[in-house]
């Protein structure tokens, strides 16, 4: 897997689903036979297994089997569940400026203003270096995001207004939105628990399924922003020490 360049969260979900497997046959994996993985596959149909539970094992067990073993066509007829599209919630702009306005700290308003505002997901969002805000040429350069692809987004001039009010507060070096542990970043958790948070508090049960994930359009959420009670625009910033200085002309 780690030839292969599989990132450290499939690495672990596909460690995790042969442990699964493991458990369920009360054998070594690799005395399994075909049978054991359709009985695998019932046994989590009983369970009422996701969609996304089932596609998953399906393709760990796969992987394990050709080539972790070698095994040549072994779990071929494993089943692959067809998943059903589904729109995801999209919240209107009165319904974006009333969850920024229930986000408690200035740093999860930042950090979900920008993932509201922008479209970035929750893991590019936790991912932001400073460097990576371009003031002069107001975007934001997302590394490495979904499918390992480099890409700009445009950065709204209200927003680039809340990430200087945000900079006055912690001046933060390195990561944009740096974590409780010294020298990492904000973790995923920390923002969906922020989000949940504030859709609770602002009563909005279907935000937290869309928040973090670039649910809402860029500009909407920009224009509820503005509309969600901010504070004035800041005050004089010592620029000699902020990254985001006024845009060069």
């Amino acid at each position: 897997m780690t030839i292969r360049r599989f990132g450290e969260h499939t690495q672990r979900d596909y460690v995790r689903q042969v442990r699964e497997f493991t458990a369920f046959l009360g054998l070594p994996p690799d005395r399994a036979e075909p049978e054991d993985l359709r009985r695998y596959q019932l046994h989590l149909a009983s369970l009422g297994a996701s969609y996304a539970r089932m596609n998953l094992a399906c393709t760990a067990l796969r992987f394990f089997f050709h080539v972790t073993l070698g095994r040549t066509g072994f779990g071929d007829r494993m089943a692959r569940i067809p998943t059903p599209d589904r729109l995801p919630v999209v919240l209107d702009t009165q319904e974006v400026a009333l969850l920024l306005a229930h986000v408690r700290s200035p740093k999860d308003r930042a950090a979900l203003s920008i993932a509201y505002g922008c479209g970035l997901r929750v893991s590019e969002i936790a991912n932001l270096k400073v460097a990576d805000i371009d003031s002069a040429r107001m975007l934001i350069r997302v590394e490495q995001g979904k499918g390992r692809k480099d890409r700009y987004v445009m950065l709204a001039p209200d927003l680039l207004d809340l990430l200087r009010q945000w900079w006055r507060v912690k001046c933060p070096r390195g990561w944009l939105f740096p974590g409780q542990q010294p020298g990492q970043p904000i973790t995923t958790r920390q923002l969906n628990r922020a989000c949940h948070a504030a859709a609770e508090a602002a009563k909005l049960d279907e935000a937290a399924e869309g928040a973090g994930r670039g649910a809402a359009p860029g500009p909407a959420a920009a224009a509820a922003w503005r509309s969600a009670g901010r504070p004035g625009r800041p005050g004089p910033v010592r620029w000699g020490c902020a990254p985001w200085g006024p845009r060069r002309r």
